[in-house]
């Protein structure tokens, strides 16, 4: 029996754990999947027709319209099989988020970018483990230098008795 490979993709898509989105080439929401909802707390019903700002932190914004029309002029990203974008986000209820993602853009006949689709992973628990061993790291030669000096005392005062 031969699957229904358009049925498995729309379910694939529809239904993936990860987030994927697509914004047209003027970052307006067109598609929304499960995952995006779960992710960002948005239904694609409020997500869908928005600009991809419900989602971008303020501060960040003037960086990522710079890159996205970049990609959209280009027509090319830098974040597609071989780097993953790693970037704070922002979900429905003012919570930042750390995500990755890649970013795969869409052409028409003639090669002009219509918009771009990205297939994102909220890695905020992974990433606040990570800082969280950073600074343990970088506490650890404090800490030993602080043991030391506090043998050499100890010497110190065993050698004064």
């Amino acid at each position: 029996m031969e699957p229904d490979i358009d049925r498995f993709y729309r379910t694939l898509v529809r239904d993936m754990p990860d987030g994927i989105i697509y914004a047209d080439a003027e970052g307006q929401i067109g598609f929304w999947n499960k995952g995006a909802e779960r992710i960002f707390g948005f239904s694609a019903d409020e997500a869908i027709g928005k600009s991809l700002d419900i989602i971008i932190p303020e501060s960040l914004r003037k960086r990522h319209w710079s890159g996205y029309r970049e990609a959209v002029c280009s027509g090319k990203s830098r974040y597609g099989a071989d780097d993953v974008l790693a970037v704070p986000a922002l979900r429905k209820d003012g919570t930042h988020i750390s995500v990755e993602f890649t970013i795969l853009p869409f052409h028409d006949k003639t090669g002009r970018t219509l918009g771009m689709a990205a297939v994102l992973r909220d890695v905020t628990k992974r990433f606040e483990e990570m800082k969280a061993l950073r600074a343990a790291a970088a506490l650890k030669p404090l800490a030993s230098v602080a043991d030391k000096r506090l043998r050499r005392c100890h010497k110190d005062q065993e050698e004064r008795s």
